[in-house]
């Protein structure tokens, strides 16, 4: 079920840690992480372009209320959901790296397909 991983943070600290990289991922199209993050923004990542297949008002104001940056949700609904408009979900793929060298976290690189 998703949105259930806590990441050893407190809500607020969380929620604001998943906005900046969805931002993130959505700006540039992949990112490194950990895997039980890269697990918590693909729900949130497909959410948001979801979201850009409606373009409605009503979905870009919701789209804008998570999202950080403006630039990026002009992206959303001008360049990524099109690109998506006959696939029904699916848009990221989570590619397992390997231990991370200082703690030996599962590190992951979670990207747009």
């Amino acid at each position: 079920m998703p949105g259930t991983r806590k990441l050893g943070k407190a809500t607020d600290n969380r929620m604001a840690m998943l906005r900046n990289l969805v931002t993130s991922l959505l700006e540039n199209g992949r990112i490194e992480t950990t895997l039980a993050k890269a697990k918590e923004v693909r729900s949130l990542a497909e959410k948001m372009i979801t979201l850009g297949k409606d373009n409605t008002l009503h979905s870009r104001r919701q789209a804008l209320a998570f999202i950080t940056k403006e630039d990026v949700v002009t992206k959303v609904f001008a360049e990524i959901a099109p690109k998506y408009a006959e696939r029904n979900g699916g848009y990221t793929r989570i590619l397992k790296v390997g231990p991370r060298r200082g703690d030996a976290a599962e590190m992951a690189i979670i990207e747009l397909v």
